[in-house]
């Protein structure tokens, strides 16, 4: 009788799949991760932006409104609020704001109202100066939020 050394068929195989099992659990959990990270950073962003609005109307009485502001039907990027157009003035008060994007969304279109789905960026509406709405969108449960389309006022998220 020969002694053989090393694996059977079999083996390996089992031993393939369970690799290939794990894998595929650490690339869910990986990405599930990742949907997280984006969502807090989003709601990260649109806190801060509240908090210099906040600053800035205690500052001037009034939020950054008017034309180069967006309106309900036609926000404007929340990047736009560093512009001459609507308010440069609050520049100071939301530290990088012509910078402040949406972490996965490469498409320049800002959220609105009526935005169903991850694909688009921060807007921000003022149509009147006592009053804005910054719209956003979460890819999953972040915190209390849920998935899908927000809105953040003076009045807090949405």
């Amino acid at each position: 009788m020969r002694n053989k050394k090393g694996f059977t068929l079999i083996e390996l195989l089992v031993v393939i799949a369970i690799i290939g099992l794990l894998a595929t659990i650490a690339v869910v959990a990986l990405n599930s991760a990742r949907t997280s990270s984006r969502d807090a950073k989003r709601v990260a962003d649109v806190r801060q932006v509240q908090t210099g609005l906040e600053m800035y109307f205690n500052s001037q009485t009034q939020y950054p409104y008017g034309a180069g502001c967006g309106t309900y039907a036609s926000p404007v990027r929340l990047s736009a609020l560093a512009t001459a157009a609507c308010s440069p003035a609050l520049v100071p008060f939301v530290t990088g704001i012509g910078n402040i994007t949406d972490p996965v969304s490469s498409n320049t279109t800002p959220c609105d109202a009526d935005t169903q789905s991850n694909n688009c960026d921060y807007g921000y509406a003022a149509p009147t100066a006592p009053y804005y709405v910054i719209y956003f969108s979460l890819e999953g449960t972040s915190g209390s939020f849920e998935a899908g389309p927000h809105t953040a006022t003076s009045a807090g998220i949405l």
